[in-house]
């Protein structure tokens, strides 16, 4: 892998941890997703991150929040209500990526989401978001999942 392919993927990793942090921030606060984003830019070096993609991820998943909740609903065990806010803001960010980013190959989103849940949440959570998503992955990269 080049350099720059590296950097592209830091960027975007980068993004994704920002984007994590400011859908949990959404979920507790209710604070318009414009005040988060233009907060988070102003207190953070965002120089290496993907401007583009953190904003991209923050505005769509909170807009397309009922409709990702819909979608991982049939693979949760529990009520949508009783996730962790971690746990959800990554599972959101992961739905979404799994979705609308068919050329992020699904084990991409899966360990991103990971390294997520790995990085902000509880001692065990990377274990329920990965099966989560890997049964979210059999609907919605199903041709992917079996090639």
């Amino acid at each position: 892998m080049s350099q720059t392919q590296q950097a592209v993927y830091a960027a975007k990793r980068k993004a994704r941890r920002f984007a994590v942090q400011g859908i949990y921030e959404w979920q507790m606060s209710q604070n318009p997703v414009h005040q988060i984003e233009a907060r988070t830019r102003t207190e953070n070096a965002m120089h290496k991150v993907d401007l583009s993609y953190y904003h991209e991820l923050l505005t769509q998943v909170v807009e397309d929040s009922d409709v990702l909740d819909e979608l991982l609903k049939p693979v949760l065990d529990r009520e949508i209500s009783a996730l962790d806010g971690v746990e959800l803001a990554t599972l959101r960010l992961g739905a979404y990526e799994l979705r609308d980013h068919a050329e992020i190959p699904y084990r991409v989103v899966l360990d991103e989401a990971i390294e997520l849940a790995k990085h902000f949440g509880g001692a065990d959570s990377h274990k329920y978001v990965n099966g989560v998503l890997d049964r979210l992955a059999q609907t919605l990269r199903q041709a992917e999942k079996q090639a």
